[in-house]
């Protein structure tokens, strides 16, 4: 037994002890924080990943000519903190719509692209009566691993109830679209922008795998969109057959989660969707309105505004702006910024025109159907063909 003496000796030597302990570390510096960093989603070593600037005497940009020297080397991405496992809660009630959607789905350009496949239909494949049973299994064979999943129409409004949960604005929007067609244009959107991955229309298939669609000189951690071209008509009549010159296709997209693109698009529709609900005006919305109001047509817009946005790209040391003449006639993929526009071939092979070639091309990556009734000297309006042969009526 411990003497009296010998115990207060011993407390003290234990006193002693856990000051020094803690004087150590409430003296040691604290980590400096990490630093910001600044990303430039268009920047690769590579020569011939610039971006295209179109021609001062209006002629064709092709694979071959020299890109300018400063477009893609100035194209720059706003500074933005890292992504972080877990964000801190703040009152989004006083931000914007955009705002609520940056917070709620950071974007990362140098993240991994997400191992998902999107589409959607009124019936999932187990179904007896599911009609695209080729089509859907073309995904899953060139994708082993990928998770693939149809969304049928009664989970999509679940689905994105969970997802945008803290954006109501979104989802009235998306419950208040009177047309199966502008659900279906909308849903690929709301899912790209919150999940990333691909989203492909259920009547398309997979030629190559997604592994293929990106140059190998190209790293994928500089880029965060892929894109195809769905018309490229060169005839002096084009207003009359097609909404825009050049029209970029949304039957496939690939995409990491949060990109500016999908964020501003999703913003666009929802705030017209509102606003002609407020006025009435949203019942009026016909087959031959769709395209500008959710197609191809408003996803083309959107493309291009991104394309020649200060907040992304230094316009003052631009060549020029960016517009139809940078992809008209393009045989070989193009990087702008952090997007990669494919040529015709790749998201519109065996079309038999606009420059277009087979399905069995090398650059020839998925084939949209239009559920077999399309015929290249029947091309009528690209909006008419979407709206009217694919999966937007048959629902």
């Amino acid at each position: 037994m411990l003497s009296p003496r010998r115990a207060v000796a011993t407390a003290a030597f234990c006193l002693i002890v856990l000051y020094l302990i803690f004087s150590s570390h409430s003296s040691s510096p604290a980590p400096a924080p990490a630093p910001i960093p600044i990303v430039k989603p268009g920047t690769s070593d590579a020569p011939d990943t610039q971006p295209e600037t179109h021609q001062d005497n209006g002629h064709k940009a092709n694979a071959e000519q020299p890109p300018p020297p400063s477009s893609d080397e100035t194209a720059i991405q706003r500074i933005r903190k890292p992504v972080e496992k877990q964000q801190p809660m703040m009152d989004m009630s006083q931000l914007s719509l955009y705002d609520k959607l940056t917070y709620q789905f950071p974007y990362d350009v140098e993240s991994k692209f997400p191992a998902y496949i999107w589409q959607t239909w009124k019936r999932n494949p187990q179904d007896p009566k599911f009609e695209f049973g080729d089509q859907e299994q073309s995904w899953t064979d060139q994708h082993p691993g990928f998770v693939h999943e149809v969304i049928t129409d009664d989970v999509a409004v679940h689905f994105l109830r969970l997802l945008y949960a803290s954006v109501p604005q979104v989802l009235e929007a998306y419950a208040a679209l009177p047309l199966p067609v502008l659900k279906a244009d909308f849903f690929r959107y709301l899912i790209l922008l919150a999940r990333g991955g691909i989203y492909s229309d259920i009547d398309t298939y997979a030629i190559r795998s997604a592994l293929d669609w990106v140059p190998g000189r190209i790293p994928r951690s500089s880029i965060g969109l892929v894109i195809g071209i769905e018309a490229d008509p060169d005839r002096p009549d084009w207003k009359d057959w097609y909404s825009r010159r050049i029209q970029f296709c949304q039957w496939t997209i690939q995409a990491k989660p949060g990109h500016p693109v999908l964020r501003d698009v999703v913003v666009r529709i929802t705030e017209e969707t509102l606003k002609r609900k407020k006025s009435g005006q949203l019942g009026r919305v016909v087959d031959a309105g769709v395209v500008e109001f959710t197609g191809p047509a408003v996803w083309t817009d959107v493309i291009f505004d991104y394309f020649n946005d200060p907040r992304y790209f230094d316009m003052e040391q631009s060549a020029g702006a960016i517009d139809w003449r940078n992809f008209t006639g393009m045989e070989a993929s193009r990087k702008v910024g952090d997007v990669i526009v494919l040529p015709i071939t790749g998201f519109s092979p065996g079309v038999g025109q606009m420059g277009a070639k087979d399905i069995d091309d090398p650059t020839a990556f998925v084939k949209h159907e239009f559920q077999g009734t399309w015929k290249p000297e029947e091309l009528r309006h690209i909006g008419e063909i979407q709206e009217g042969k694919t999966d937007g009526e048959a629902r």
